[in-house]
């Protein structure tokens, strides 16, 4: 109950923490700390609750409110001393319901500060450790709204100098502009709080893009998103517009399939590709519903009986006008950009069969389909031309038959859907091969890891897939922001790094740093998604900021219960509607120990 008891128990729990398994362990559950407060250790990968307002990289401590039933009241009781596993406590409740008071934050704050603080010899803590950052949820009770306050150390040769204690606070969402901070006021409040002369300013907006896009409907209601994230010095006024000189990101994410891209087709042969890869791998095929008026085996046997017709010498067909040519909806990018993604007009016999047969609606027109081509073949009725390297089974029946010669093949199990597999492998190979060297965003040598044959053939279908998602990103670069080559360039050769490292995720944001000026058109006039400025005096240790920032959803989970109010329903004055903003500022003021 003393504060020696308090402050050595604090200590004695962080430290055991920390100690547990190593010394970068992060645990797996949280503790509980006096039956209300609840512990946690985050770090690593973990999504940090605090990381919108606060920048740090290292592993923090988080502090809430227990939510217990009766059975972990009696297990606190029974474990009062010790540091007590809380995997029954986990939080099950929102956000909101873990919220500490503001008074029991501070406590807690003013406890780990004890902890830290070198000078405390008389509360007989020895071996003082640097602990990691700590924050605490907050319920915004007092009259600043506070949601969160925090302690960082400060270091100097592995030992702690002083603190730095942040509070954040939230207010909104509102439309009202009279509500947000002058910056005049802001700069002169940061001076007087921290004795400070001199200060400088730091601006930081995200603007969405694909708002202003072509394709806004159909991108809007999936995972994908374009927008970019824009920093420069020398703020002038709250909202300003951020100036050319700026630096800025853009931040791509991308989710292949979108009907109304000019890939369309590629991505559904891919989807068939896949079906077939999952019915070698475990037997069971999903055949995909016909899509054209004529069967796959009709289709064939016109292809095979046009072949037998050109045999009369000429085995070089397959230039463009025999190609088959694939309709899709491109109503929404140039002519230009589909001249760019257009079907390849050098498709092999092998190419030339997968498209015919991709509309297979069962196993049995697979295997007819074959046995069809395999006859002709075996009757020397047709002669025809593959790429060279095809190193397909079907490729090798066929090499075959130029001597007359061909082995015994058994069109069962799996065989005819492996074969079919690997014709369609090659001509999606060729496809984006032939688009990545075609527009001169990665050679040959650069593009083998992705058509490598020495992996197994579910490997390279998952390479293909890669291969899809990178040019569904060059598609809408191309066809929403009107990249060119200068542009696609480093963007292919920061997805090929990613992906010769990475698994398939289209979850995963891709950045390219820009020139502000490439895709000002698009956000010169729209609201942003957030815009802050950042208020910093001071150097070194000695440095300290103040952030005001707005942004159209909540930083906070915890801080309200409309977590993005966009739009409000009321116009002003008759203008377009409004946008609701929530409005934080973080501040932080400085504790020195030596």
């Amino acid at each position: 109950g003393t504060l020696r008891g308090k402050v050595a128990y604090l200590n004695v729990y962080f430290s055991f923490r920390i100690r547990e398994d190593g010394k970068d362990s992060v645990p797996e559950h949280p503790y509980l700390y006096e039956t209300d407060v609840e512990i946690s250790l985050i770090g690593g990968s973990s999504k940090s609750p605090v990381e919108r307002f606060w920048s740090g990289s290292t592993a923090v401590y988080i502090l809430q409110r227990a939510t217990h039933n009766e059975e972990s009241n009696s297990m606190e009781e029974s474990r009062a001393d010790d540091a007590v596993y809380a995997s029954e406590v986990l939080p099950k409740e929102s956000p909101r319901a873990l919220a500490l008071s503001v008074g029991r934050a501070k406590h807690l704050i003013s406890l780990y500060t004890m902890v830290q603080n070198p000078n405390m010899t008389y509360l007989g803590i020895s071996d003082l450790v640097v602990l990691p950052p700590l924050w605490a949820r907050c319920d915004g009770s007092d009259p600043q709204h506070t949601l969160w306050i925090g302690a960082e150390p400060l270091k100097a040769a592995n030992k702690v100098t002083g603190l730095n204690i942040y509070t954040v606070s939230c207010d909104g969402p509102t439309a009202d502009k009279t509500r947000f901070a002058n910056l005049e006021e802001l700069k002169m409040e940061h001076k007087i709080r921290h004795h400070s002369s001199v200060v400088t300013t730091k601006g930081f907006a995200q603007y969405e893009l694909i708002a202003a896009a072509a394709m806004e409907d159909t991108i809007a209601e999936s995972g994908s998103s374009i927008s970019v994230d824009i920093t420069w010095n020398g703020v002038e006024k709250i909202l300003e517009t951020p100036p050319l000189i700026s630096a800025a990101t853009l931040n791509i994410v991308l989710e292949s399939g979108d009907p109304r891209s000019p890939v369309f087709h590629l991505y559904r042969e891919l989807q068939f590709l896949l079906a077939l890869a999952e019915g070698v791998k475990t037997g069971v095929t999903e055949w995909p519903e016909p899509s054209q008026s004529e069967s796959a085996l009709k289709l064939v046997q016109e292809f095979l009986t046009d072949l037998k017709k050109k045999l009369a010498g000429d085995c070089t067909f397959g230039n463009k006008n025999e190609t088959e040519k694939i309709k899709c909806d491109t109503d929404a990018v140039d002519s230009c950009i589909k001249s760019i993604f257009a079907e390849r007009g050098d498709l092999d016999f092998t190419e030339q069969l997968w498209c015919k047969m991709k509309s297979v609606s069962s196993y049995q027109e697979l295997i007819d389909c074959f046995t069809l081509v395999i006859k002709s073949l075996e009757r020397g009725e047709i002669q025809p031309w593959i790429h060279q390297g095809s190193s397909s089974f079907l490729s090798q029946l066929i090499q075959q038959s130029y001597h007359g010669k061909m082995e015994d093949v058994s069109l069962s199990d799996i065989t005819p859907i492996q074969m079919l597999l690997e014709i369609g492998l090659e001509k999606l190979k060729k496809d984006y091969v032939s688009f990545f060297i075609g527009q001169e965003l990665a050679t040959v040598n650069y593009l083998d890891y992705f058509i490598s044959t020495s992996v197994d053939l579910q490997e390279q279908v998952h390479r293909v897939q890669k291969l899809h998602h990178m040019l569904e990103m060059m598609v809408s670069c191309t066809g929403l922001l009107q990249f060119r080559h200068e542009n696609l360039f480093p963007l292919t050769q920061i997805c090929m790094k990613y992906y010769k490292e990475n698994p398939l995720n289209e979850k995963h944001v891709f950045q390219l740093p820009i020139r502000p000026a490439l895709v000002k058109k698009f956000y010169q006039n729209d609201n942003p998604e957030v815009w802050k400025v950042e208020i910093s005096s001071g150097h070194g240790q000695r440095e300290v900021k103040t952030t005001w920032q707005v942004s159209a959803s909540a930083p906070v989970e915890h801080g309200t219960s409309n977590n993005s109010g966009f739009l409000s329903d009321s116009t002003v004055n008759g203008s377009s509607e409004e946008r609701l903003y929530f409005i934080t500022m973080t501040q932080c003021s400085q504790v020195h120990f030596t």
